[in-house]
């Protein structure tokens, strides 16, 4: 079990690499249902769009991250653990420390995300709404949830 976590902000010229690594590792476990190639062709989107635009922050685990949140305003926009660090909780210490940091916090998970479902409603997360599709029109179920 991991003994020594930091959260800090992200710093581009560190971070970028290991955390599309992060990203993509996490990915073929929660998201493994979009298939390799979409999650390569996100993976791109994720280092030239999302990690410049969003307020990220890595946890560091024993000296190298081993995660992030990305924040859109109080929105998570991405929440990614290296799989070699589940069950150590680093993503509830994060989804914490965004919460400390924004309040009321709002997120979508594909439905059948059923880990990423369950560990939001443990920490407090319900569903608000649910679409039918996700961001890039894929016929896949998308659930919007609060946590006050």
């Amino acid at each position: 079990m991991t003994t020594t976590t930091d959260i800090r902000p992200y710093a581009a010229a560190c971070d970028r690499e290991r955390l599309l690594d992060i990203w993509l590792a996490a990915s073929r476990v929660g998201h493994s249902f979009l298939g390799e190639a979409d999650l390569l062709a996100q993976m791109k989107i994720v280092g030239d769009v999302y990690l410049p635009k969003a307020e990220n922050w890595v946890i560091v685990a024993d000296g190298r991250p081993a995660g992030f949140i990305g924040l859109l305003d109080n929105f998570i926009g991405g929440l990614f653990v290296d799989p070699s660090h589940h069950g150590q909780g680093l993503g509830k210490q994060l989804v914490l420390h965004a919460a400390r940091l924004k309040g009321a916090l709002d997120v979508e998970v594909y439905a059948d995300n059923r880990d990423a479902c369950l560990f939001y409603a443990r920490l407090g997360f319900a569903e608000t709404a649910r679409l039918a599709q996700d961001d890039e029109g894929r016929p896949l179920a998308v659930i919007r949830m609060h946590r006050p």
